[in-house]
């Protein structure tokens, strides 16, 4: 996937996600501290086992940078994208927003 389609089908995502020498996407997620970005990783992780799909994750204090591409085409496709959208999804709430512990 490449040019205007690779293009067209970010355009679709939230704001944050950039593409990588057309070859990955990428976005970070802030959070106000480890729990919250550990808990979000956790479901990305849930989410990307249930699509089969896993991203390369990074996860620090507060931040949390997932990376999508096909490994198996040596690039993005269109399942990537999916992905992504699912992943807005979490992050908007929809599936269930990270939060912290209580007492946390």
């Amino acid at each position: 996937m490449r040019g205007e389609v690779l293009e067209r089908y970010r355009r679709q995502l939230r704001e944050g996600w950039r593409v990588v020498a057309d070859q990955k996407l990428e976005r970070e997620f802030s959070f106000p501290d480890f729990r919250q970005a550990l808990a979000f990783t956790n479901q990305v992780g849930e989410l990307a086992e249930q699509e089969g799909h896993h991203p390369d994750v990074f996860l620090a204090w507060g931040l949390v940078r997932l990376t999508l591409w096909t490994h198996s085409s040596g690039g993005l496709t269109e399942s990537d994208f999916i992905l992504a959208a699912k992943v807005d999804a979490l992050e908007a709430g929809v599936a269930g927003k990270p939060r912290a512990e209580p007492g946390s």
